[in-house]
């Protein structure tokens, strides 16, 4: 795809472009919030790829169910820029309620791409992940001891056409 040339364009006429972006992928389906676009896609090609149904918007303890087992699924993501190359998911909340029997961990790049992908289980964040009070949540990131925990399972992507 060619590259657009955003110079010659102001501040507002920029800020319209992203919003039209957002509503047009909202619109096709792509998009359920008005948040970061990135969790939002991760939940998407998830749930393409596993075959799995989404659940309301607004459900706070998973993201995806397995129509036959009713094996429930949290997705979190993360988007690797050149300005910032952070791993570390979306905060986790109520990890102690045990609402879910996956986390299902995507990185992204630039150009979102999916780089990397893990389906961990639930009973694996505890042991990486540290407790924010701030955030109320628990914090993981996706790198070093995790990554090398046999009971995590890599995800592969081709690179898609979405």
């Amino acid at each position: 795809m060619k590259k657009n040339n955003f110079n010659n364009l102001s501040i507002r006429q920029l800020l319209n472009s992203y919003s039209d972006t957002m509503n047009e992928l909202r619109q096709r389906k792509i998009l359920r919030s008005g948040n970061n676009p990135a969790s939002d896609y991760a939940e998407y090609v998830i749930a393409k790829k596993l075959k799995l149904e989404l659940t309301i918007n607004s459900n706070k303890e998973y993201d995806a169910i397995e129509p036959k087992s009713g094996i429930k699924y949290q997705i979190k993501s993360r988007r690797i820029t050149r300005y910032n190359n952070s791993r570390q998911l979306g905060v986790i909340r109520n990890l102690e309620k045990a609402e879910f029997d996956f986390l299902i961990a995507v990185i992204f790049n630039e150009n979102f791409d999916v780089i990397e992908s893990y389906k961990i289980p639930r009973n694996i964040i505890k042991k990486y992940a540290r407790f924010s009070r701030h955030q109320n949540g628990h914090i993981l990131i996706l790198r070093g001891d995790i990554l090398k925990n046999k009971d995590i399972k890599a995800i592969n992507f081709k690179k898609s056409k979405n």
